[in-house]
């Protein structure tokens, strides 16, 4: 049993707990991407009615943010991100915050450029990374949603599948190996504002992944993970490498804790890693029954992960005992043999409910977190494929109507 964790977890319970004396509502939304067709589907949870729809050039991976403001479609092979604006707006008042619901609706200034794949939330920034180019176009969340691209460019030596983040007034870039841009990048940077290097490379061979949970970004590297806290001279970063009893492998999938300071991410085919950089045992490895296909954390019950495997199973991953706590069978097998890129099951918590897409199937199954059993499902034409939610609870003062 892991203390650090457990502390963190009783504080989040005591703060989540506060009595409210006007009526709460509480909303979500899903957004969903087609896996072939350019086209992304909102939906509300609650009555699993559709309440927009918005055509891209392209198909497209899907992030949210956590001012909840927008989704973003990256559109990697059609050179273009989209924003969406979520019409969910929590106002903080202190003491309470104020739900406001309007329409989600197209934001009509896209962003264009080389392959755009890495796309990072940071600070109120969002950091876009382009690896036709090697370029990280840096944006202000605000501006874009009230339709203002400016942004910053910030290049790189050579065109490689990088990284950029925010961290403070500084960015945090992959440099590319010199010898092979084509193959993944062997380290980070840090820029200050006007693009000019900071200080040493730090050495991260294998760069591919990366995720913020707390004060920290971790960034995956082939020795262990690079963590990086923001200090007054700079970001702080050191590497913390993967203990010696861990198998042959590495991460290059990671996932940040909310409300508890973990990460969680990929190790092996069969497993995921719980890292959690202040313990004594900073990596604890968990076996899944199959090979894994998606997995998520929960924002809300902050104890809990949940990780989708090849068998159709829904699995709940208790991060602070590191065990699977219950399987939900949901959908018929999907393999993970074959191509990378094929239409496979992928998640998103909603507050209460975990929605998990089923692309063959055309359906998105909706299961309640609290029993962990199959609340609905709602229909989707095409192959509904990524998906994130967005939402949460709130004072209704009456602006909306909607339930």
């Amino acid at each position: 049993m892991q203390r650090p964790l457990l502390i963190g977890l009783t504080l989040a319970l005591m703060t989540s707990a506060a009595p409210s004396l006007a009526e709460e509502a509480s909303a979500w939304r899903l957004f969903v991407a087609d896996h072939s067709d350019p086209l992304v589907t909102a939906l509300d949870v609650e009555s699993g009615k559709t309440i927009g729809q918005f055509q891209l050039k392209g198909p497209a991976t899907l992030y949210a943010t956590p001012s909840k403001g927008g989704v973003y479609a990256v559109q990697t092979e059609s050179n273009q991100v989209t924003a969406i604006a979520t019409g969910i707006a929590i106002e903080d008042h202190g003491d309470h915050g104020d739900l406001k619901l309007g329409d989600p609706a197209l934001i009509d200034v896209a962003l264009e450029g080389e392959r755009p794949v890495h796309f990072v939330p940071h600070d109120g920034h969002l950091a876009i990374f382009f690896d036709g180019t090697g370029t990280a176009k840096l944006v202000h969340e605000d501006d874009w949603l009230e339709g203002e691209i400016e942004g910053h460019d910030f290049h790189t030596a050579a065109p490689h599948h990088g990284v950029a983040v925010q961290v403070g007034d500084h960015l945090v870039i992959s440099e590319p190996n010199a010898a092979d841009p084509s193959a993944l990048p062997v380290g980070v940077r840090v820029l200050d504002h006007d693009g000019k290097v900071v200080g040493a490379l730090h050495d991260c061979p294998d760069l591919h992944g990366e995720a913020s949970s707390g004060d920290t970004l971790a960034i995956a590297c082939a020795a262990g993970l690079l963590l990086v806290k923001q200090a007054a001279a700079g970001p702080s970063i050191e590497l913390l490498p993967y203990s010696a009893d861990l198998p042959e492998g590495k991460s290059t999938t990671l996932l940040g804790g909310v409300g508890l300071q973990y990460f969680l991410g990929n190790y092996g085919a069969d497993k995921v890693v719980i890292v959690e950089p202040g313990a004594e045992a900073a990596f604890r490895l968990v076996n899944l029954p199959t090979r894994r296909v998606h997995f998520a954390v929960d924002p809300q019950r902050v104890r809990f992960a949940y990780v989708f495997t090849e068998d159709g199973n829904l699995h709940e991953l208790d991060v602070v005992d590191g065990a699977i706590t219950r399987s939900l069978k949901l959908t018929e097998p999907y393999s993970m043999d074959g191509e990378w890129s094929l239409p496979r099951p992928r998640i998103a918590v909603a507050g209460g409910d975990i929605a998990v897409t089923d692309p063959l199937k055309g359906l998105i199954h909706i299961v309640h977190a609290e029993d962990f059993e199959l609340e609905s499902d709602i229909a989707l034409d095409g192959k509904p494929f990524n998906i994130v939610a967005v939402g949460g609870s709130g004072e209704d003062h009456g602006h909306h109507h909607h339930h």
